[in-house]
């Protein structure tokens, strides 16, 4: 099964659950599609030696001697990746979806496309049970969804697969949770982890997948936030996470607390097998 854990903002715990989970299974991949920001490694702690994969997209370049500025690349990108500046065409490869359109519009054949590295690709070599990859997006760049593209070319289609998406309900997360059996959405019981929980709900109704709730430093002064909500739209709330000063300092010190709390892996092993019956 492929299971994409995500969260409608940030901080709600997301990275705690992905971790927590795929360190409960056996025979389990985990990605973290998080480019922009990747840290499950600092719980994971792996090996991820001198060796990387480079993430390439192909940018437009201008021939100078050929262009005469017609304005007919420019007029067709979509993302405004081309301006005209002192009648001359400027690239502005940070925001360049590398569609390759502007190559084909051209009249003259004045545009190419040149390679240009925009994040990478790591994975642990150290010889253990989890398969941990990781994506990350090079500084500066504005498009993160290649990278999750290529870090999911790297799935393993004989493991289970956890993915840790980017936070949020936008391409990056999409991206992520496009080819998921089920999904898991990470809350906090505020009206912000509501209100975000909310638009990642909508979003994942637009893509026909299966979810549930895990409502992370759960309080049961205020877990009826979350959970009117859930009885309301007849979602599965799949597990409650404590306000635990324990929990919180294991988080601190980069410590997954299923290794010290065990007990919690038996936890994870039964959303596993609730996950398991719904997807199939």
């Amino acid at each position: 099964m492929k299971i994409t854990v995500l969260s409608g903002k940030g901080g709600t715990g997301k990275t705690t659950i992905a971790t927590n989970l795929a360190l409960s299974l056996s025979n389990v991949q985990l990605l973290d599609a998080d480019v922009e920001e990747p840290d499950s490694y600092l719980f994971i702690k792996p090996d991820f030696a001198d060796e990387y994969q480079a993430v390439n997209r192909y940018v437009p370049q201008i021939d100078y001697d050929k262009c005469n500025s017609c304005r007919k690349c420019v007029d067709f990108c979509q993302y405004n990746a081309l301006a005209i500046i002192l009648d001359k065409v400027m690239v502005f490869p940070e925001i360049c979806h590398s569609c390759g359109g502007c190559k084909i519009v051209c009249p003259r054949d004045a545009i190419s496309e040149e390679k240009r590295e925009i994040g990478n690709i790591k994975w642990d070599h150290s010889d253990r049970e989890l398969d941990f990859w990781q994506g990350e997006l090079n500084i500066g760049e504005e498009t993160a969804v290649p990278v999750i593209e290529e870090l999911k070319g790297f799935m393993d289609e004989e493991k289970d697969v956890i993915i840790d998406a980017q936070p949020g309900t936008t391409c990056p997360t999409v991206e992520a949770a496009l080819d998921s059996d089920y999904c898991i959405l990470v809350t906090e019981p505020t009206p912000f982890g509501l209100n975000d929980l909310q638009m990642a709900v909508d979003m994942l109704k637009e893509l026909k997948k299966p979810y549930g709730v895990i409502i992370n430093r759960s309080e049961e002064d205020y877990d009826y936030l979350i959970e009117d909500y859930c009885r309301k739209e007849g979602i599965k709330i799949l597990l409650k996470i404590p306000y635990d000063r324990q929990i919180a300092e294991l988080y601190s010190e980069g410590i997954p607390f299923v290794q010290e709390l065990p007990e919690w892996k038996e936890e994870f092993s039964k959303i596993y097998q609730h996950i398991k019956g719904v997807v199939k």
